[in-house]
Protein backbone atom coordinates (compact mmCIF):
# COMPACT_ATOMS: atom_id res chain seq x y z
CA UNK A 1 0.00 0.00 0.00
CA UNK A 2 1.52 3.56 -1.05
CA UNK A 3 2.06 6.09 1.08
CA UNK A 4 -0.70 8.02 -0.88
CA UNK A 5 -3.48 5.61 -0.19
CA UNK A 6 -2.50 4.93 3.33
CA UNK A 7 -2.38 9.10 4.45
CA UNK A 8 -6.01 9.17 2.21
CA UNK A 9 -7.64 6.01 4.30
CA UNK A 10 -6.45 7.62 7.47
CA UNK A 11 -8.06 10.72 6.76
CA UNK A 12 -11.11 8.74 5.71
CA UNK A 13 -11.63 6.81 8.56
CA UNK A 14 -11.06 10.14 10.75
CA UNK A 15 -14.03 11.43 9.06
CA UNK A 16 -16.45 9.19 9.77
CA UNK A 17 -15.55 8.70 13.42
CA UNK A 18 -15.69 12.60 13.62
CA UNK A 19 -19.12 12.62 12.16
CA UNK A 20 -20.14 9.87 14.78
CA UNK A 21 -18.58 12.38 17.40
CA UNK A 22 -20.79 15.15 16.48
CA UNK A 23 -23.73 13.11 15.75
CA UNK A 24 -23.33 11.92 19.25
CA UNK A 25 -22.91 15.39 21.01
CA UNK A 26 -26.12 16.31 18.90
CA UNK A 27 -27.77 13.47 19.97
CA UNK A 28 -27.14 14.59 23.74
CA UNK A 29 -28.15 18.16 22.90
CA UNK A 30 -31.27 17.52 20.89
CA UNK A 31 -32.31 15.39 24.32
CA UNK A 32 -31.76 18.20 26.48
CA UNK A 33 -33.77 20.11 24.51
CA UNK A 34 -36.75 17.60 24.14
CA UNK A 35 -36.62 16.66 27.95
CA UNK A 36 -36.89 20.31 29.21
CA UNK A 37 -39.70 21.45 26.59
CA UNK A 38 -41.61 18.48 27.81
CA UNK A 39 -41.22 19.29 31.75
CA UNK A 40 -41.52 23.02 31.43
CA UNK A 41 -44.67 22.62 29.22
CA UNK A 42 -43.91 24.72 26.49
CA UNK A 43 -46.34 24.00 23.33
CA UNK A 44 -43.52 23.97 20.68
CA UNK A 45 -40.04 24.72 20.42
CA UNK A 46 -37.28 24.28 17.11
CA UNK A 47 -33.75 23.98 17.51
CA UNK A 48 -31.06 24.34 14.46
CA UNK A 49 -27.02 24.56 14.54
CA UNK A 50 -24.83 25.15 11.87
CA UNK A 51 -21.61 25.05 10.95
CA UNK A 52 -19.02 26.32 8.07
CA UNK A 53 -22.44 27.71 6.35
CA UNK A 54 -24.14 24.80 6.10
CA UNK A 55 -26.60 23.63 8.42
CA UNK A 56 -25.38 20.54 10.68
CA UNK A 57 -28.27 19.32 12.72
CA UNK A 58 -31.53 20.26 13.71
CA UNK A 59 -35.03 19.01 16.43
CA UNK A 60 -37.93 20.35 16.58
CA UNK A 61 -40.73 19.34 19.54
CA UNK A 62 -44.06 19.87 19.87
CA UNK A 63 -47.11 21.45 18.31
CA UNK A 64 -47.81 25.20 16.07
CA UNK A 65 -51.35 24.93 17.64
CA UNK A 66 -52.45 22.83 20.92
CA UNK A 67 -55.63 23.55 19.74
CA UNK A 68 -55.35 21.58 16.05
CA UNK A 69 -52.05 19.42 17.59
CA UNK A 70 -50.58 21.05 14.68
CA UNK A 71 -46.70 20.00 14.76
CA UNK A 72 -43.83 22.08 14.54
CA UNK A 73 -42.00 21.23 11.06
CA UNK A 74 -39.42 22.98 9.07
CA UNK A 75 -42.01 25.55 7.59
CA UNK A 76 -42.94 26.57 10.77
CA UNK A 77 -42.94 30.48 11.38
CA UNK A 78 -41.72 31.61 14.67
CA UNK A 79 -41.73 35.28 15.78
CA UNK A 80 -38.36 36.39 16.31
CA UNK A 81 -38.66 39.94 18.52
CA UNK A 82 -35.65 41.70 19.37
CA UNK A 83 -32.87 39.32 17.23
CA UNK A 84 -34.80 41.66 14.76
CA UNK A 85 -32.06 43.94 16.24
CA UNK A 86 -29.30 42.45 14.49
CA UNK A 87 -30.90 42.98 11.17
CA UNK A 88 -31.38 46.94 12.27
CA UNK A 89 -27.93 46.84 13.12
CA UNK A 90 -26.55 45.24 9.63
CA UNK A 91 -28.32 47.92 7.83
CA UNK A 92 -26.83 50.54 9.66
CA UNK A 93 -23.50 49.46 9.07
CA UNK A 94 -24.38 48.86 4.99
CA UNK A 95 -25.36 53.02 5.49
CA UNK A 96 -22.44 53.43 6.96
CA UNK A 97 -20.37 51.67 4.47
CA UNK A 98 -22.20 53.75 1.72
CA UNK A 99 -20.68 56.53 2.52
CA UNK A 100 -24.41 58.11 4.02
CA UNK A 101 -23.48 58.02 8.04
CA UNK A 102 -20.84 57.89 10.24
CA UNK A 103 -21.42 55.94 13.78
CA UNK A 104 -20.48 58.66 15.60
CA UNK A 105 -22.44 60.94 14.45
CA UNK A 106 -25.11 62.87 16.32
CA UNK A 107 -28.42 60.70 15.79
CA UNK A 108 -29.92 64.21 16.17
CA UNK A 109 -28.45 65.29 12.67
CA UNK A 110 -30.88 62.86 11.00
CA UNK A 111 -33.86 62.87 13.45
CA UNK A 112 -34.47 66.14 14.53
CA UNK A 113 -37.21 65.41 16.20
CA UNK A 114 -34.62 64.22 19.50
CA UNK A 115 -34.22 67.87 20.29
CA UNK A 116 -37.32 67.39 21.93
CA UNK A 117 -35.55 65.42 24.37
CA UNK A 118 -34.30 66.29 27.76
CA UNK A 119 -30.42 65.73 28.64
CA UNK A 120 -29.80 67.36 31.78
CA UNK A 121 -26.04 65.81 31.22
CA UNK A 122 -25.54 68.50 28.13
CA UNK A 123 -26.73 68.77 24.76
CA UNK A 124 -28.66 66.06 22.99
CA UNK A 125 -25.76 65.93 20.57
CA UNK A 126 -24.29 63.42 22.57
CA UNK A 127 -26.77 60.72 21.63
CA UNK A 128 -24.88 59.27 18.10
CA UNK A 129 -25.20 56.59 16.22
CA UNK A 130 -23.21 54.16 17.99
CA UNK A 131 -24.39 55.33 21.25
CA UNK A 132 -28.27 54.17 20.07
CA UNK A 133 -26.46 50.46 18.74
CA UNK A 134 -24.93 49.47 22.24
CA UNK A 135 -27.68 50.57 24.07
CA UNK A 136 -25.50 53.35 26.12
CA UNK A 137 -27.75 56.57 24.91
CA UNK A 138 -29.48 56.73 28.29
CA UNK A 139 -32.86 56.79 26.95
CA UNK A 140 -35.35 54.59 28.74
CA UNK A 141 -36.13 50.49 28.15
CA UNK A 142 -39.84 50.52 27.26
CA UNK A 143 -41.41 51.82 24.08
CA UNK A 144 -44.63 52.78 25.37
CA UNK A 145 -44.19 53.60 29.48
CA UNK A 146 -47.53 54.67 30.22
CA UNK A 147 -51.16 52.18 30.09
CA UNK A 148 -51.34 48.75 28.92
CA UNK A 149 -54.19 47.74 30.70
CA UNK A 150 -57.22 48.72 28.85
CA UNK A 151 -58.22 47.20 24.93
CA UNK A 152 -57.92 50.68 23.45
CA UNK A 153 -54.01 50.73 24.19
CA UNK A 154 -51.49 50.38 21.63
CA UNK A 155 -49.43 47.38 22.07
CA UNK A 156 -46.82 49.51 20.50
CA UNK A 157 -46.71 53.34 18.74
CA UNK A 158 -48.41 52.60 16.08
CA UNK A 159 -46.96 55.80 13.84
CA UNK A 160 -43.97 57.81 14.08
CA UNK A 161 -46.22 61.21 15.07
CA UNK A 162 -46.96 59.02 18.56
CA UNK A 163 -43.17 58.51 19.20
CA UNK A 164 -42.51 62.37 18.61
CA UNK A 165 -45.18 63.52 20.73
CA UNK A 166 -43.79 61.48 23.77
CA UNK A 167 -40.25 63.09 23.06
CA UNK A 168 -40.92 66.06 25.87
CA UNK A 169 -41.99 63.96 28.26
CA UNK A 170 -39.00 61.90 27.54
CA UNK A 171 -35.28 62.45 29.30
CA UNK A 172 -31.79 60.75 29.48
CA UNK A 173 -31.23 58.45 32.48
CA UNK A 174 -27.87 58.95 32.25
CA UNK A 175 -24.89 60.88 30.21
CA UNK A 176 -24.69 58.95 26.72
CA UNK A 177 -21.70 56.24 26.02
CA UNK A 178 -20.80 55.85 29.98
CA UNK A 179 -23.09 52.84 30.96
CA UNK A 180 -25.44 50.29 29.60
CA UNK A 181 -28.84 50.07 29.09
CA UNK A 182 -31.18 48.22 26.85
CA UNK A 183 -33.34 50.71 24.95
CA UNK A 184 -36.34 49.80 22.58
CA UNK A 185 -37.35 53.68 21.81
CA UNK A 186 -32.87 53.66 20.83
CA UNK A 187 -33.28 51.59 18.13
CA UNK A 188 -36.66 53.51 16.42
CA UNK A 189 -34.64 56.10 16.17
CA UNK A 190 -32.13 53.72 14.21
CA UNK A 191 -34.83 52.37 12.33
CA UNK A 192 -35.91 55.91 11.47
CA UNK A 193 -32.74 56.96 10.09
CA UNK A 194 -32.25 54.06 7.53
CA UNK A 195 -36.07 54.88 6.00
CA UNK A 196 -34.74 58.65 5.93
CA UNK A 197 -31.67 57.51 4.36
CA UNK A 198 -32.45 54.81 1.71
CA UNK A 199 -35.98 56.13 1.17
CA UNK A 200 -37.55 52.90 1.74
CA UNK A 201 -39.79 51.50 4.83
CA UNK A 202 -38.24 49.49 7.12
CA UNK A 203 -38.97 46.22 5.98
CA UNK A 204 -38.97 47.36 2.12
CA UNK A 205 -34.96 48.05 2.96
CA UNK A 206 -34.68 44.75 4.87
CA UNK A 207 -35.80 42.85 2.19
CA UNK A 208 -34.31 44.40 -0.47
CA UNK A 209 -30.72 44.41 1.28
CA UNK A 210 -31.01 41.44 3.52
CA UNK A 211 -33.72 39.45 2.87
CA UNK A 212 -33.29 38.78 -1.15
CA UNK A 213 -29.50 38.65 -1.12
CA UNK A 214 -28.96 35.91 1.34
CA UNK A 215 -32.30 33.78 -0.29
CA UNK A 216 -34.73 34.10 2.68
CA UNK A 217 -37.79 34.31 0.53
CA UNK A 218 -40.21 33.28 3.53
CA UNK A 219 -39.29 36.32 5.74
CA UNK A 220 -40.92 39.34 6.46
CA UNK A 221 -40.17 42.46 9.00
CA UNK A 222 -44.03 43.39 10.02
CA UNK A 223 -47.32 41.56 11.04
CA UNK A 224 -49.40 38.78 10.08
CA UNK A 225 -52.63 36.40 11.66
CA UNK A 226 -50.53 32.58 12.37
CA UNK A 227 -51.56 29.56 13.73
CA UNK A 228 -49.07 29.30 16.55
CA UNK A 229 -49.57 28.82 19.92
CA UNK A 230 -49.40 32.71 19.98
CA UNK A 231 -50.73 34.42 17.44
CA UNK A 232 -49.36 37.10 15.34
CA UNK A 233 -52.25 39.09 15.97
CA UNK A 234 -50.79 41.99 17.59
CA UNK A 235 -49.06 45.11 15.59
CA UNK A 236 -45.70 45.69 16.10
CA UNK A 237 -46.08 49.13 14.79
CA UNK A 238 -43.10 51.74 14.86
CA UNK A 239 -41.16 49.26 16.92
CA UNK A 240 -40.32 46.86 13.67
CA UNK A 241 -36.74 48.10 13.55
CA UNK A 242 -36.65 46.33 17.59
CA UNK A 243 -39.09 43.42 16.72
CA UNK A 244 -40.40 42.72 13.82
CA UNK A 245 -39.16 39.83 12.07
CA UNK A 246 -41.31 36.65 11.53
CA UNK A 247 -39.73 33.70 10.12
CA UNK A 248 -39.16 29.88 9.92
CA UNK A 249 -36.45 27.71 10.31
CA UNK A 250 -35.08 27.64 6.87
CA UNK A 251 -34.78 31.28 6.47
CA UNK A 252 -33.19 31.60 9.91
CA UNK A 253 -30.63 28.99 8.68
CA UNK A 254 -29.14 31.35 6.04
CA UNK A 255 -29.27 34.50 8.22
CA UNK A 256 -27.16 32.20 10.99
CA UNK A 257 -24.86 30.92 7.92
CA UNK A 258 -23.90 34.62 7.07
CA UNK A 259 -23.48 35.75 10.60
CA UNK A 260 -21.41 32.91 11.39
CA UNK A 261 -19.23 32.86 8.67
CA UNK A 262 -19.28 36.14 6.81
CA UNK A 263 -19.63 35.26 3.66
CA UNK A 264 -21.71 36.52 1.15
CA UNK A 265 -22.55 39.90 -0.15
CA UNK A 266 -24.75 41.58 2.34
CA UNK A 267 -22.07 43.20 4.56
CA UNK A 268 -18.04 43.46 4.75
CA UNK A 269 -16.72 41.27 6.94
CA UNK A 270 -14.66 43.93 8.65
CA UNK A 271 -17.81 45.90 9.39
CA UNK A 272 -19.49 42.65 10.78
CA UNK A 273 -16.57 41.89 12.82
CA UNK A 274 -17.22 45.74 14.17
CA UNK A 275 -20.48 44.30 14.78
CA UNK A 276 -19.45 41.98 17.05
CA UNK A 277 -16.62 43.73 18.91
CA UNK A 278 -17.43 44.92 22.70
CA UNK A 279 -18.68 48.70 23.39
CA UNK A 280 -19.54 48.67 26.54
CA UNK A 281 -20.22 46.28 29.78
CA UNK A 282 -23.52 45.10 30.03
CA UNK A 283 -25.92 43.14 32.19
CA UNK A 284 -27.96 39.73 31.87
CA UNK A 285 -31.47 40.33 31.07
CA UNK A 286 -32.72 41.65 27.57
CA UNK A 287 -30.62 41.02 24.40
CA UNK A 288 -27.44 39.32 26.75
CA UNK A 289 -27.51 36.42 28.94
CA UNK A 290 -24.98 35.55 31.50
CA UNK A 291 -22.52 37.26 34.46
CA UNK A 292 -20.34 38.00 31.36
CA UNK A 293 -21.73 40.29 28.79
CA UNK A 294 -21.16 42.95 26.75
CA UNK A 295 -22.88 45.30 24.13
CA UNK A 296 -21.45 45.34 20.89
CA UNK A 297 -23.10 47.18 17.95
CA UNK A 298 -27.10 45.49 17.95
CA UNK A 299 -25.45 42.77 19.49
CA UNK A 300 -23.98 41.06 22.59
CA UNK A 301 -20.94 39.22 23.23
CA UNK A 302 -21.04 36.48 26.32
CA UNK A 303 -18.80 34.25 28.28
CA UNK A 304 -20.30 30.73 28.86
CA UNK A 305 -18.01 27.58 30.60
CA UNK A 306 -15.04 29.79 29.18
CA UNK A 307 -16.12 30.27 25.76
CA UNK A 308 -16.94 33.48 23.56
CA UNK A 309 -20.37 33.80 21.79
CA UNK A 310 -21.71 36.75 19.87
CA UNK A 311 -25.83 36.83 20.13
CA UNK A 312 -28.86 38.37 20.84
CA UNK A 313 -32.06 37.14 22.49
CA UNK A 314 -35.86 37.78 21.73
CA UNK A 315 -38.78 38.04 23.82
CA UNK A 316 -42.45 39.17 22.72
CA UNK A 317 -45.78 38.60 23.11
CA UNK A 318 -45.11 34.79 24.19
CA UNK A 319 -42.35 34.27 21.61
CA UNK A 320 -38.58 33.45 22.99
CA UNK A 321 -35.90 33.07 20.65
CA UNK A 322 -32.32 33.19 21.11
CA UNK A 323 -29.08 33.22 18.13
CA UNK A 324 -25.67 32.42 19.20
CA UNK A 325 -22.21 32.25 17.03
CA UNK A 326 -19.39 30.99 17.50
CA UNK A 327 -16.80 32.75 15.79
CA UNK A 328 -13.45 30.47 15.64
CA UNK A 329 -15.25 27.13 14.72
CA UNK A 330 -17.60 29.01 12.09
CA UNK A 331 -20.74 28.00 13.80
CA UNK A 332 -23.80 28.61 15.75
CA UNK A 333 -27.29 27.89 16.36
CA UNK A 334 -30.71 29.22 17.11
CA UNK A 335 -33.47 28.31 19.38
CA UNK A 336 -37.19 29.22 19.35
CA UNK A 337 -39.95 28.36 21.43
CA UNK A 338 -43.97 29.62 21.45
CA UNK A 339 -44.75 29.44 24.90
CA UNK A 340 -43.17 32.03 27.68
CA UNK A 341 -43.35 29.94 30.64
CA UNK A 342 -42.76 31.52 34.13
CA UNK A 343 -42.58 30.74 37.54
CA UNK A 344 -41.96 32.70 40.90
CA UNK A 345 -41.91 29.78 42.95
CA UNK A 346 -39.24 27.75 40.85
CA UNK A 347 -36.68 29.32 38.45
CA UNK A 348 -36.08 26.55 36.72
CA UNK A 349 -39.28 26.12 35.28
CA UNK A 350 -39.49 28.46 33.10
CA UNK A 351 -38.96 29.30 28.79
CA UNK A 352 -35.65 31.23 29.89
CA UNK A 353 -34.23 28.12 32.27
CA UNK A 354 -35.15 26.23 29.04
CA UNK A 355 -33.45 28.24 26.85
CA UNK A 356 -30.33 28.54 29.26
CA UNK A 357 -29.79 24.58 29.22
CA UNK A 358 -29.47 24.57 25.75
CA UNK A 359 -26.95 26.60 24.98
CA UNK A 360 -24.79 25.39 28.32
CA UNK A 361 -25.22 21.59 26.52
CA UNK A 362 -24.48 23.35 22.84
CA UNK A 363 -21.34 24.60 24.52
CA UNK A 364 -20.57 21.49 26.33
CA UNK A 365 -20.96 19.25 23.22
CA UNK A 366 -19.68 21.69 20.41
CA UNK A 367 -16.98 24.18 21.81
CA UNK A 368 -15.73 23.23 24.63
CA UNK A 369 -11.94 21.96 23.87
CA UNK A 370 -11.84 18.35 24.50
CA UNK A 371 -8.57 17.85 26.95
Amino acid sequence: MTMRVLIALTAAVALVQGSGARDDAWSRVAAVHAQRVQQVGIVGSSLLFVADGQVAHQASVGYQDLATKRVVDDETIYHWASVTKTLTGIAILQLRDRGRLSLDDPAVKYVPELRELHNPFGDVSQVTVRTLMSHSSGLRASTWPWGGDKPWHPFEPTYWAQFVAMLPYTDLRFQPGTKYSYSNPGVIVLGRIIELLSGDDYEVYVAKNIFMPLGMSHSYAGTDSGTTEQPFDFDSGITVSNGGLNAPFGDMARYLAFLSTGDGPVLRRASLDEMFTPQIRASDGEGGSGDDVQAGLSSFIERHGGVELVGHSGDQNGFISHLYIHRPSRSGYIVAFNTNVTSTRDPRHTTRAVDDDVRDAIVREFWTPRR
